[in-house]
């Protein structure tokens, strides 16, 4: 597919839909099936997603303009992602510390005696400590990765001027 079509505000916004969606169903997979257990910081990372999902389904079904600048939004919202999940694989290689508050994102006891139990037992997930790494990266790392891919992505298309997809569909 040519990249004038994959920039048509509507394609745009489908595939940063479905970009959105797995992205967001893969660290689920990790926290959910896997049992990794997001810190503070990865659940930070998760927020441009969740404001892409609605923008992005906004912006496949808004006029050309509104889509445009729908999509720049959702452009700077990742670009912002990106800037998390820097700042993430940072403090896990060492190059700068990183929230002193960082603790973990499991599951809230039942009552007061599981949270008590809970407090014993379980450790608080470190952001300076990377749970799994692939090629190089860690999940911050690729978190990086993709959104500033997707904010690329979302930018290129609000400022593209491709043709409208046809006569049925005036203003896009």
């Amino acid at each position: 597919m040519p990249l004038g079509v994959l920039l048509r505000p509507r394609t745009a916004a489908l595939l940063l839909l479905l970009g959105a969606v797995l992205t967001v169903g893969g660290a689920l997979f990790f926290e959910h099936v896997l049992g990794y257990v997001p810190c503070k910081l990865c659940l930070t990372e998760r927020v441009p997603y969740y404001l892409t999902l609605p923008l992005a389904a906004a912006a496949a079904l808004l006029p050309r303009r509104a889509s445009r600048l729908t999509l720049g939004l959702i452009a700077l919202i990742l670009l912002y992602g990106a800037g998390v999940g820097v700042y993430h694989a940072g403090a896990e290689w060492g190059f700068w510390p990183g929230p002193a508050d960082c603790g973990g994102g499991s599951a809230a006891a039942a009552d007061i005696n599981d949270f008590l139990k809970d407090l014993a037992v379980k450790q608080p997930v470190d952001c300076t400590k990377a749970a799994w790494i692939f090629l190089g990266l860690s999940l911050a790392g690729w978190n990086a990765v993709i959104a500033a891919s997707l904010a690329a992505f979302a930018g290129l298309a609000a400022l593209s001027r491709q043709p409208s997809t046809g006569p049925h569909q005036p203003g896009r």
